[in-house]
């Protein structure tokens, strides 16, 4: 059981920040990150998430672009933006990640089950990836609001990754954030059958 200070890093105080501190994020950090979450599960082990780290001047012009008006400046001034895609030929990797079967042969010709189980599984990962950032200190902008075929075109060119959402990472500004917007209760959201 995570003590109460875990409970408050990961859900109960950890918040959507949109302003950031002037605080650098590492590259340790980030392969920390990718070494918390990549031990999240996903069907048959496919893990499909491919990110990229956008930290630099030039890569930061190159995402700017995409993102919706309302986006634009929080992802401008976040230390780094996470680009969450999601690997459409990720089955090739299965004879690896998943040797107990032939894996590989369910998805081959099926492009309904490659697109939904690319979508769900990275989707999974997105929110491994979000706790694993806070569990080491950072605070996260998950973000909707750009225009996907542009990132694809900016950030993917010429491979079989595609963007699903993007999230912006760093030191929240906590003089920024909204007033904690409410949650649904247990009974609005949930049934035990």
């Amino acid at each position: 059981m995570l003590n109460a200070t875990a409970l408050d890093t990961l859900f109960l105080q950890a918040r959507t920040h949109n302003g950031w501190l002037d605080k650098a994020v590492t590259d340790a950090q980030l392969q920390q990150i990718y070494a918390l979450m990549q031990w999240g599960p996903t069907s048959a082990n496919c893990s499909p998430a491919r990110i990229v780290f956008v930290k630099t001047a030039a890569a930061k012009e190159k995402l700017l672009p995409c993102m919706g008006p309302g986006n634009q400046e929080k992802t401008g001034t976040a230390p780094v933006t996470a680009i969450i895609g999601m690997d459409m030929a990720f089955y090739e990797k299965l004879p690896a990640l998943f040797p107990h079967a032939d894996a590989k042969s369910w998805f081959v010709g099926n492009q309904s089950l490659i697109d939904a189980t690319a979508f769900r599984n990275s989707s999974l990962q997105g929110g491994y990836f979000i706790m694993a950032a806070r569990a080491i200190g950072l605070d996260c902008g998950p973000m909707s609001g750009f225009d996907a075929e542009k990132i694809n075109q900016a950030f993917f060119a010429g491979t079989r990754v595609k963007v699903n959402f993007v999230c912006n990472l760093g030191y929240g500004d906590a003089g920024k954030l909204f007033p904690r917007s409410p949650r649904l209760s247990f009974a609005e959201a949930c049934q035990i059958a």
